[in-house]
C-alpha cells in the first residue's frame, strides 16, 4: 500500500469514526399520539409553524439600527391582551438579525434605551439626537418600529343541520318498526361548522438615526382564518377547531415587511 492510499484510507476511517450531531428531536408524550385524532390535528399545527423566510439580500450587510417598540391601534380586548409593542419589537429584531441587519439589543442599552424611546415617543427629536450621541447609540443609523394599524374580525358564518326534526316526522309519517327506526337513525345526524375570518394589518417605519427624518415606510396585511366543524351519527362522534394564533400572524406579517426591507432599502 502506497503512503497516499494510507493517508487516504486513515482519513476515510476518521470520517466514518467520527460522531453525527443532528438537530434534537423529541417525542410527544400525549396518551393519543399517533391516532387519527392526532394525525389531523398534528397536521393542521404544522401549517402554524414557524417557517424561515430566505430573504434576498441577506448576504449583504444592511444598515445599523435600533427598534423601539412602535404602536397597537386596536379595540379589540383579546388582541391588546395578548400583545404590547414589546412582543412585535423582539419579534422584529430576531428577523432583522436573519436578514443581516446590525441589531443594538434594546436590553443591552438598559436605561439609555428608555430616555430614547420616550423621547421618540413624546415627538421631541432634537431630545432623541442628544442619546444617538452616547454609547452603543452612537453606530446607530436607523430607527425602525412597527405598529399594528387593524386587528379586527370581519366575517363569520355558521352552518349546521340536526336531524331530530326530520327524524321525528319520520316516526310519524313512516309508521311502525321502519319509521321509528327512521326517526332514530336520521334523528341521531347532527352536524356544525363555523367560520370566523380577521385582517391584521402592519405598518414599518425606519427614521434616519441622525435627522430623525422618515426614509421609508411600509403596509401589509393579511387574513387569519379560524374554524371549529362536529358531527355525530348513531352515537358516532367528530370535532375540529383550529388556526392560526395571534402569535403566529403578527409573526407572519413581521417577516413580510422585514423582507421588503431586505429587498428595498439596502
Amino acid at each position: 500500500m502506497t503512503k497516499q492510499q494510507r493517508t487516504l484510507f486513515a482519513t476515510l476511517a476518521l470520517a466514518f469514526a467520527l460522531p453525527v450531531f443532528a438537530q434534537p428531536t423529541f417525542e410527544s408524550v400525549s396518551p393519543t399520539a399517533g391516532s387519527s385524532t392526532s394525525e389531523k390535528a398534528n397536521a393542521m399545527a404544522d401549517k402554524g409553524m414557524y417557517k424561515d423566510v430566505q430573504y434576498a439580500n441577506a448576504a449583504k450587510k444592511g444598515a445599523t439600527l435600533v427598534v423601539i417598540p412602535g404602536e397597537v391601534k386596536s379595540n379589540n380586548a383579546n388582541f391588546m391582551q395578548k400583545f404590547g409593542p414589546n412582543n412585535i419589537a423582539d419579534f422584529a429584531e430576531l428577523e432583522l438579525g436573519k436578514a443581516n441587519f446590525g441589531i443594538l439589543e434594546r436590553a443591552d442599552l438598559g436605561s439609555l434605551m428608555k430616555e430614547f424611546q420616550l423621547a421618540y415617543s413624546l415627538g421631541d427629536p432634537d431630545e432623541a439626537r442628544k442619546f444617538l450621541k452616547k454609547g452603543k447609540l452612537k453606530t446607530t443609523q436607523w430607527v425602525v418600529k412597527f405598529d399594528v394599524l387593524k386587528a379586527e374580525q370581519v366575517a363569520q358564518a355558521q352552518s349546521g343541520f340536526d336531524g331530530r326534526p326530520v327524524g321525528a316526522l319520520l316516526g310519524i309519517f313512516g309508521g311502525g318498526r321502519g319509521g321509528a327506526a327512521a326517526e332514530t337513525i336520521v334523528g341521531s345526524v347532527h352536524t356544525a361548522e363555523a367560520t370566523g375570518v380577521w385582517i391584521i394589518g402592519m405598518r414599518y417605519k425606519i427614521l434616519d438615526a441622525n435627522t430623525t427624518e422618515q426614509k421609508a415606510t411600509g403596509y401589509t396585511e393579511e387574513k387569519m382564518e379560524l374554524g371549529a366543524k362536529s358531527g355525530g351519527f348513531m352515537g358516532a362522534s367528530s370535532g375540529e377547531q383550529g388556526g392560526l394564533t395571534l402569535d403566529g400572524m403578527v409573526q407572519r406579517l413581521v417577516q413580510k415587511l422585514v423582507w421588503e426591507i431586505d429587498s428595498k432599502h439596502k
